[in-house]
């Protein structure tokens, strides 16, 4: 499985062109995309062998480079590229370890070919200081030029030059995620941004937690949105009640969550058994799934 994810959001006739690539390709489902204005960013799923995989992000990332161009981007979410991130999530009949070695492979393709620096992170990551993605994007597309004259920034493949109209390109192997947008009924981006901070690791939240408080001005709300990256070990519920109970605080109501790209079926069974307090519950019990393997004979 691949989900990149390109800074694109409001042109819907180039996010249509680069999600053509993977409609078009042979041997891979698109599972699903989503593009948000505010955030200025669309997120790709898709799925298949691994080569059909590989073969249709190769001609995914080519056309997003051509189209997109980073010197007049703006939005709300954290991007350092056209292409921002290139993740693999190994699903079934892949192990981790082969995943990261496609991850590898794609990224030094990618520097090869496309010309453009690539910095691979998570469990892809060369440099243990780059495992985590909020190291690797600090100061984000802006602070790009003046990094890459440091050797810590030096990218794992490609060149070690600013590319303005692409950025650079992070490449990534990893644990399927949840990527949980939590909207409030406010317009204060301070109480979003305290409210991220207080349920994120990097400021004593929970170990599995990636957050950011955003702007969403077209709907007149804030968000606080999040990468549960290893929902076994932090359910959604627990995010989730975490954040109401904070914006309580400040007398905020939730006005909608909302879930961006495929969700793994475990996550849905923890949401399940928290929400209907059905603590016996079993993914055996869902009707579909009961139905795989039988013929009707």
């Amino acid at each position: 499985m691949c989900v990149p994810n390109i800074s694109e959001g409001k042109d819907l006739s180039v996010v249509e062109k680069v999600v053509d690539n993977v409609r078009n390709a042979p041997g891979v489902m698109l599972l699903d995309f989503s593009s948000d204005a505010d955030h200025n960013r669309s997120v790709i799923s898709y799925i298949g062998a691994p080569q059909a995989v590989v073969t249709a992000s190769k001609n995914l990332v080519r056309t997003a480079v051509e189209l997109i161009d980073m010197t007049g981007h703006k939005g709300s979410h954290p991007r350092q590229g056209a292409v921002d991130v290139v993740p693999f999530i190994p699903v079934r009949g892949i192990t981790e370890e082969e995943s990261v070695a496609v991850a590898r492979e794609f990224g030094k393709w990618v520097g090869q070919e496309l010309d453009v620096p690539v910095y691979f992170y998570e469990d892809a990551a060369t440099n243990p200081d780059r495992v985590s993605l909020p190291k690797v994007r600090k100061g984000q597309y802006e602070a790009l030029e003046e990094k890459l004259q440091d050797s810590f920034y030096a990218p794992d493949e490609g060149p070690c030059k600013f590319v303005p109209k692409t950025g650079s390109i992070q490449v990534c192997s990893r644990f399927p995620l949840v990527a949980l947008n939590i909207n409030l009924a406010s317009t204060d981006l301070d109480m979003a941004m305290s409210i991220a901070k207080s349920v994120r690791h990097i400021n004593g939240g929970f170990r599995h937690v990636r957050g950011i408080g955003l702007a969403l001005e077209k709907e007149g709300q804030v968000q606080v949105s999040m990468n549960l990256v290893h929902y076994e070990k932090t359910p959604i519920p627990m995010v989730m009640e975490a954040v109401k109970r904070e914006a309580a605080r400040y007398g905020v109501n939730v006005v909608k969550s909302e879930l961006v790209g495929p969700v793994p079926m475990g996550a849905m069974a923890q949401t399940m058994r928290y929400y209907l307090q059905a603590h016996d519950f079993s993914m055996d019990q869902v009707l579909e799934n009961a139905l795989i393997g039988w013929s009707g004979e």
